[in-house]
């Protein structure tokens, strides 16, 4: 055998077929939408239906108090009493299901999207931030409507 001897082509890559792409997305959409749908039957505003939340028990609220009803009152249609058990999560609802529509819709339609670095990073400490202030202000006097 000689160096010059050619290599074999190396197989090339198989594509995944369009389930295999939208998979996480659908099975993600999937288990919120069973977990909504858990949450509307049965009733979080009932003391202990869902179990008890530990910092919740401790007297601090942390930044997902309030969410299971939050997601309790929207599918009943209620806003205002979502914004009341947690605004946060009222606020950023719009943001989380446009971000899972538009993975939904990538992964159907076989977009490849590079994530931003810079821009994550910015977005993460940004939410990362206002959990925080939006936790210290519905522990304080000052921010007592913002407790669930």
């Amino acid at each position: 055998m000689t160096a010059t001897a050619s290599q074999p082509a190396a197989p090339a890559a198989v594509e995944p077929s369009r389930w295999q792409r939208v998979a996480g997305p659908a099975v993600t959409i999937g288990g919120l939408a069973l977990a909504t749908l858990a949450l509307h039957v049965r009733d979080p505003h009932e003391s202990g239906s869902w179990g008890y939340c530990p910092s919740a028990a401790l007297g601090i609220y942390c930044p997902g108090c309030g969410g299971l009803r939050a997601v309790n009152d929207l599918t009943d249609g209620q806003v205002g009493a979502a914004a009341s058990s947690n605004l946060l999560f009222v606020v950023l609802l719009p943001l989380l299901v446009f971000l899972l529509g538009r993975w939904a819709f990538e992964r159907w339609t076989g977009r490849v999207r590079q994530p931003n670095t810079r821009r994550m990073q910015v977005f993460l400490i940004s939410l990362g931030v206002a959990a925080v202030v939006f936790t210290v202000l519905r522990n304080l006097a000052v921010g007592a409507w913002l407790a669930p």
